[in-house]
């Protein structure tokens, strides 16, 4: 094997080395992700229920509210 064929076969299992490295990390960064949505989800859930439920009270309030002379309907 001549030395230009083992320096490209060294530069090239580094080159592979280096993109496994930075694909597992991806991977890793994917699953924590996934991780924090989840979480984030589970703790914006209720209180965006708690929102809904508030706005529709209020819709249901400003539709019994009597209307004024000259208000649109």
């Amino acid at each position: 094997m001549t030395t230009t064929a083992l320096v490209w076969l060294v530069v090239g299992l580094l080159s592979l080395t280096a993109v496994l490295a930075v694909l597992i990390a991806l991977i890793r960064h994917v699953f924590v992700l996934g991780r924090a949505a989840n979480r984030f989800q589970e703790e914006v859930s209720p209180l965006a229920r708690e929102i809904g439920e508030l706005v529709d009270t209020a819709s249901n309030r400003s539709r019994r509210m009597p209307r004024g002379p000259g208000s649109p309907p």
